[in-house]
């Protein structure tokens, strides 16, 4: 073995040992003990940190499901659109908590030595909400009152990503998005930036990423008026970055069976550091079976999961289900349906 090689091989090494503890890193400080800092409730715009794509869900919520990727892993890492080929769309729906439905889409296009370009769209419904105003009363103060109307709310994204590899190991990727917000009679929009990286360390199948997520500049409700009692406040984007890893252990190109184990950390401006573990069974590139954890969560921890892709001719289907254990909120199932026309490069 050469020296460069063993080289590359100790930098890879070094690399997955940082990124496996990264999680502890976040939280390690010497001498005197840090200061617990709560940042929840500090941001607005929670319906992003929704992944809409069952894959990642039930894989703990870990951007790095790499195998038989879909336009889907835009909402994770955009970067990771460079292991998209053809032309792809992928259908998600699931029962949030509190009966409210999440919905969204995304569609990819590869161009030769171009890069490959994406579009998605996500709809988070709270559906119907009792109206309930604040009646004055004698003497002064004012008592919750049902008035028997109905209200509605709903969050909206609308993006455009790309993603280019640099190198033969090496790629980039960004997301733009529009987003709004309404609620009975108010509302704000604003827009968004996601970015990411994407890495092949050379070490067999060690694979990375990085992505900073949802960066943009604080906004806040406009049409305010009496009856809701408050001056409008300025609402910050919840920011996330997240470091992430996967490896497979068995990766013998004649053996049917395929086990991948990956790993990921998360910080962000509205809440504690988070830890994402998952694994991924799949035999015969067809069937697979999923199953994550998700640390220091409130709720959330458990996540369960399959998939099964099936091709036909040029083209490739598949269907992919996750179900999410939260606690004391029951627990959320997600559903997605793909379609991908595979193209010469």
């Amino acid at each position: 073995m050469s020296h460069q090689t063993q080289y590359k091989y100790l930098i890879s090494g070094l690399l997955l040992g940082a990124l496996i503890l990264f999680p502890s890193m976040l939280k390690a400080q010497s001498g005197i003990e840090p200061t617990e800092i709560n940042r929840v409730g500090q941001s607005g715009w929670q319906f992003l940190k929704i992944n809409g794509d069952p894959k990642q869900a039930a894989l703990g919520g870990s951007m790095m499901a790499t195998h038989f990727p879909g336009p889907n892993v835009l909402f994770g890492s955009p970067a990771m659109l460079t292991l998209v080929e053809g032309t792809n769309v992928q259908f998600n729906s699931q029962n949030w908590i509190a009966d409210i439905q999440h919905h969204s889409m995304a569609f990819s296009q590869a161009f030769n030595r171009i890069g490959t370009f994406a579009l998605s769209l996500v709809v988070l419904d709270y559906g119907d909400i009792p109206e309930t105003i604040h009646m004055p009363l004698q003497g002064g103060g004012t008592a919750p009152v049902v008035t028997g109307n109905m209200f509605t709310a709903k969050d909206m994204a609308v993006g455009l990503s790309f993603a280019r590899s640099i190198t033969a190991q090496l790629s980039l990727g960004g997301t733009v998005r529009y987003i709004n917000e309404t609620i009975a009679a108010t509302g704000m929009s604003n827009w968004a930036v996601d970015f990411s990286t994407f890495y092949y360390t050379g070490f067999r199948s060690l694979r990375m990423s990085i992505a900073a997520r949802n960066f943009g500049p604080d906004t806040h409700l406009v049409g305010y008026n009496e009856e809701l009692q408050s001056e409008p406040v300025d609402v910050r984007m919840p920011l996330e970055l997240r470091a992430g890893v996967a490896y497979d252990i068995l990766e013998n190109d004649e053996d049917p069976h395929l086990l991948t184990v990956m790993s990921e950390g998360k910080v962000s401006s509205d809440g504690p550091e988070k830890v994402h573990l998952g694994a991924e069974y799949m035999f015969h590139n067809m069937l697979s079976f999923r199953m994550g954890y998700k640390f220091n969560y409130d709720e959330e921890g458990i996540t369960l999961g399959a998939g099964i892709n099936f091709p036909i001719g040029h083209q490739q289907y598949s269907l992919n289900y996750a179900y999410l254990d939260f606690g004391n909120l029951t627990n959320v199932q997600m559903l997605s349906l793909g379609w991908t026309i595979i193209t010469d490069k």
